[in-house]
């Protein structure tokens, strides 16, 4: 099995490119949006890890960024607590997808969660800033200081640039996209 791991900035456009690949997706932004929406037992976890604020079932967005916000160390908390359900769920993903030939995941903290394997075949999404925070901004729950927050607890850019074996341009044309994917596929291939 061929794991293809996509890496670059928040809003950088990986979710959507690594839905034009075609094969099956782990996408961990989802799947923790579903643990919030459904686990009843993390739920009540992070009730018992933050009982001075006013959690309700299911959890939600504004109570979640509200917890962050608040006080910054709240999201290494958070994340001690989410991040074990979420490994479990990838596993899963793996094991029902072992005899596919390629499957992608969309995994942001990649890298700071040592997810990576040696064989894994990286591409670093790049994206001009601008075209970047237009986007952002854009979003319904777009916070810049939020977003500082998020980018302190992950790795610089260059290192993921680094690290990776590809670097693909994203211009937010499905065109482009479509095209680059197809090279690195081909350069897979070989």
């Amino acid at each position: 099995m061929i794991r293809i791991a996509l890496v670059g900035s928040i809003g950088s456009g990986k979710t959507h490119i690594s839905r034009l690949f075609g094969f099956p997706l782990f996408n961990a932004d989802y799947e923790v949006s579903k643990i919030y929406r459904n686990d009843k037992k993390c739920f009540r976890k992070i009730k018992r890890q933050f009982p001075k604020i006013n959690f309700s079932y299911p959890l939600k967005k504004k109570q979640l960024i509200g917890c962050i916000l608040s006080n910054p160390t709240n999201l290494k908390k958070l994340s001690k607590i989410i991040h074990p359900i979420v490994r479990k769920k990838l596993s899963l993903f793996l094991n029902k997808n072992r005899n596919k030939k390629i499957i992608v995941l969309d995994i942001p903290l990649y890298f700071e969660n040592k997810i990576n394997l040696k064989n894994d075949i990286v591409i670093f999404i790049h994206a001009e800033e601008k075209e970047i925070k237009k986007r952002l901004l854009k979003r319904e729950d777009y916070n810049s200081k939020l977003l500082r927050i998020f980018k302190k607890f992950q790795l610089p850019l260059d290192v993921k640039k680094r690290r990776s074996n590809f670097i693909m341009k994203n211009n937010f044309s499905n065109n482009s996209a479509k095209k680059s994917l197809r090279y690195i596929l081909d350069q897979i291939k070989k």
